[in-house]
């Protein structure tokens, strides 16, 4: 029960900050550069904050960081930048459909092969989300964004695994954000961006990078060592419902027959690949 509710709230840390995001960048508080620099700035102070209070120290050094600090670069960059020409749901289904078959994939490869009853539920879970998130009108899919999307999403899958094999899950996190964080600018800005903050921005950006990236990805290396890749491939397919029922809640949005339907086939799904048959 403990496992499954850390779970869950890690799934509901990284559905807020699908939520933070859309309110920054939406109401023009932020453009997307200056929102992921500093969200990773903040993510960095942080967690460095916590471990140093605690009397831990930074493994900056560690071969740890190549995959860790690297993969979370990727991430960072290919999520910003996708969204310049992604319509928010297909680039949702990129990215977690990508999360979830790279994992997979990585798991196969090192001996965790998902079992049938896990592929079942990812389908499942998979299909859920398409439904909820595909575009009803005729489908316009920018390639330079799709491709930004799947290296997004392969960078989460790897940074995913790294953490299974974290001695330290906060001092680890720490670290990947430090190290990250001067790749994550230079690229931002290499790129073409702009900086363009006012003070509802940097709060939106603080949050997100200091509470739900920063602790919420902390918790993420926390609870993966106890997770099959396949399952935590499988969880993950979550966030995008919990972030469209958020904003339901918080931002006014509208719940249609489509979501009600589509969250119970990703409910469904992940039940069908996490909960294991009792023999009786």
């Amino acid at each position: 029960m403990k496992l499954f509710l850390l779970t869950a709230l890690t799934m509901c840390a990284f559905a807020a900050n699908s939520i933070l995001n859309r309110l920054a960048i939406d109401s023009g508080a932020s453009d997307p550069t200056g929102f992921a620099i500093v969200r990773v700035l903040a993510g960095a102070v942080v967690l460095a904050t916590l471990v140093l209070a605690r009397g831990g120290h930074l493994p900056l050094r560690s071969r740890r960081r190549i995959v860790g600090a690297g993969s979370l670069t990727l991430y960072m960059i290919g999520f910003s930048i996708a969204y310049l020409t992604l319509d928010a749901g297909l680039g949702a289904l990129i990215l977690f459909g990508t999360v979830q078959i790279s994992m997979f994939s990585i798991g196969a490869l090192t001996g965790a092969t998902p079992t049938a009853r896990q592929v079942a539920g990812a389908g499942v879970a998979l299909a859920g989300l398409a439904y909820v998130l595909w575009p009803s009108d005729s489908v316009q899919v920018d390639l330079n964004g799709a491709a930004l999307m799947v290296a997004a999403g392969i960078g989460w899958a790897l940074y995913s695994i790294a953490g299974r094999s974290e001695t330290n899950p906060l001092e680890g996190t720490a670290a990947n954000f430090i190290v990250a964080l001067p790749l994550t600018a230079l690229a931002m800005l290499a790129t073409g961006g702009v900086w363009q903050m006012n003070g509802a921005g940097y709060l939106l950006a603080v949050l997100s990078g200091g509470v739900t990236s920063g602790l919420g990805y902390a918790l993420w290396y926390r609870v993966l060592p106890q997770l099959a890749p396949s399952v935590a491939a499988v969880v993950q397919l979550s966030v995008p419902v919990i972030a469209i029922l958020g904003g339901v809640a918080f931002l006014g949005e509208v719940a249609e027959t489509r979501l009600i339907i589509g969250t119970v086939l990703v409910l469904g799904g992940i039940a069908l690949a996490v909960l294991r048959r009792q023999k009786g």
